[in-house]
């Protein structure tokens, strides 16, 4: 069974910090490229940031959270994770962890996980 548990949010001031998880489970996490996600109220779900499946992780992070924000992957503890710095209210938001394989000729599979609250307080 596939199950992406993410874990790590919370309520945390303007300007604190907070580490997101999540824990991949009935699958290779090592083959699929990760993104951490987040739907703010109101809003729609957006991409905060990704890394590669390549060894090294090519990175990539939304303009609102670049130098702020981390992800990162460990493939051996099958997790993945959101390093969140210097958080402002705005920051607010539903954060989703997804895992994606791509491969040539087939569509693309796709997991998602339940989401973890992240809640900044001005």
């Amino acid at each position: 069974e596939v199950q992406l548990v993410e874990s790590g949010g919370g309520l945390v001031q303007t300007g604190g910090s907070l580490r997101l998880s999540c824990v991949t489970s009935g699958f290779i996490l090592a083959d699929y490229g990760i993104g951490w996600f987040r739907r703010a109220p109101g809003k729609e779900r957006e991409g905060v940031a990704c890394i590669s499946i390549s060894r090294g992780g090519v990175t990539l992070y939304a303009d609102s959270v670049r130098g702020r924000f981390t992800i990162s992957r460990d493939n051996a503890k099958n997790t993945a994770y959101l390093q969140m710095n210097s958080l402002k209210p705005e920051d607010t938001a539903v954060y989703f962890c997804r895992c994606t394989k791509i491969q040539l000729g087939r569509p693309p599979t796709d997991y998602w996980g339940q989401g973890t609250q992240v809640t900044v307080a001005s």
